[in-house]
Formats: C-alpha cells, sequence, structure tokens
C-alpha cells in the first residue's frame, strides 16, 4: 500500500467510525450526559480515568462514579462533605477504589480551587505538537494534595516512558474539534494539532499491521513513533486516525 492509498483508507475508516454510532459503545458517552463544562470535563476526566478492561463495565462503573457524586460532578468536588466521600468507600473498577475515588475528589477541588480549573492546568506547558509535558506536570500538581502512595498509579506519566492511553484519549475528548460530534472540544487554548493517539492493544496492533508503528511495545517511545506517522497524515488533527485504528482493531478484528 502506497503511503497515498494508506491514507485514504484510513480517511474512510474514520469517516464510518466517526460518528454518533460511536458514542453508545463508547466510554465518551459519560461527558456527554452533562452541559456544563466543569461537569462534562470533570465527567470525561473520571471515566477516562477507569477506561481499561471490559467496556461495557467501564461504562457501566463510569454511571455508577457519576450516581455517587448525584450526577453533579462538578458542585460534588467542590462542596463535597466528609461524610459524601465516605459513600464513595465501596466503588471499584478492578484496581481502582474508593479510597482512590475519593483521592481524586479532592485533588479536583484543588485544581479547581488553586490552578484555575483542568483547562487551564494542561494549557499551561503545551508545547509545539506535543501535549507529554502538560501530562507530566499535571501529575505533579494533581498529587500535591495529601494522597495515599497508591492513588499516584492512575495517573501515568509520558516522561517516564508511558504511552498515557487513557489521559491522552482524554485529551482527544475534550480538545478535539469534531464536526461529527463525538469529542467535545470544550477546550478552545490547546490546538488539536498537539494531541496524541490513544495508543492501546487494540491501535497498536492495527498501526503494525498496517506498517506505521514498528516498535513491539505500547509505550512512550512507540506512541512517538506513531504520532510522527499521524501527523504527516494529518497535521492539524493527527488523533481523528485514533477512530480508524480503534474501529479496525475492535469492531473489525484487523
Amino acid at each position: 500500500m502506497t503511503q497515498k492509498e494508506l491514507k485514504d483508507f484510513l480517511d474512510e475508516k474514520v469517516i464510518q467510525y466517526n460518528n454518533q454510532d460511536f458514542i453508545e459503545s463508547d466510554p465518551v458517552q459519560i461527558p456527554h450526559l452533562f452541559s456544563h463544562k466543569e461537569d462534562i470535563e470533570i465527567a470525561g476526566f473520571l471515566s477516562a480515568t477507569i477506561a481499561w478492561g471490559n467496556r461495557k463495565m467501564i461504562i457501566k462503573n463510569s454511571h455508577t462514579m457519576m450516581e455517587l457524586m448525584g450526577n453533579t460532578p462538578h458542585d460534588f468536588v467542590m462542596s463535597h462533605s466528609d461524610e459524601d466521600l465516605s459513600r464513595l468507600e465501596n466503588f471499584v473498577h478492578r484496581t481502582f477504589n474508593g479510597n482512590d475515588f475519593a483521592g481524586f475528589i479532592k485533588a479536583l477541588q484543588n485544581i479547581y480551587k488553586n490552578h484555575n480549573g483542568l483547562e487551564a492546568l494542561f494549557a499551561k506547558n503545551q508545547e509545539k505538537n506535543s501535549l507529554q509535558k502538560s501530562i507530566h506536570e499535571f501529575k505533579k500538581v494533581f498529587f500535591e494534595v495529601d494522597h495515599l502512595p497508591r492513588t499516584q498509579k492512575h495517573i501515568s506519566d509520558p516522561l517516564n516512558n508511558s504511552a498515557a492511553k487513557r489521559i491522552n484519549m482524554y485529551l482527544r475528548w475534550m480538545v478535539r474539534q469534531d464536526s461529527k460530534g463525538v469529542d467535545l472540544g470544550i477546550w478552545k487554548s490547546i490546538s488539536p494539532a498537539a494531541l496524541s493517539c490513544p495508543l492501546d492493544v487494540h491501535s497498536g496492533n492495527v498501526a503494525r499491521k498496517l506498517g506505521i508503528l514498528t516498535r513491539k511495545q505500547n509505550d512512550g517511545k512507540a506512541l512517538n513513533e506513531l504520532d510522527l506517522k499521524l501527523r504527516q497524515m494529518d497535521a492539524q488533527d493527527p488523533v481523528k486516525y485514533d477512530f480508524a485504528l480503534f474501529g479496525l482493531g475492535v469492531f473489525e478484528g484487523f
């Protein structure tokens, strides 16, 4: 397949999967439940955090998280009591438990009270064509409040060679200006050109079969390699190809 044929093929797959039908089987549906900016970004952040494993279970447990916050995520973050946090104790999604959930609520409150919110914090350290330093600095701020050491594993650090799949997916949801209405695109201070593909086992395997990824591990180095190839196909909206790679892997078994 020539470079043009590959791009044409992936562009077709983007059209096939980047549409409203995608939402009903994906955790991106959780932030779509809300209309206020802060509710959208908090709901998206929490549901992206637990986005590993069985997709139906991810969606089910994300809905449970919203219910535990009274379906008012921003209000809960800003005005919760100790009694409110105690209601989170029995929550569990794989290795993310109620203690981690409570720690995330406290960290988010600090971000909104002292760092002008999630968008401002991620925008602060963006570089040309990369948000990986932003993620690294975000993690430092996120855990500047008291927290259990175990909770740190739930936010990846790309400067430690992590592909940071879930947080890159979250940034795609918040930043990408999507005419099809899947990604929410509510953050205007960050360019979609700086986004990185949410690299996971599905997108990684498809990328290797298509010859746009050679590294065997799904790590930070592989992400850099894949990002370079996707930017060559569309420098302004490189992560639209996540829909193609993911769709080919999950829905077509490519």
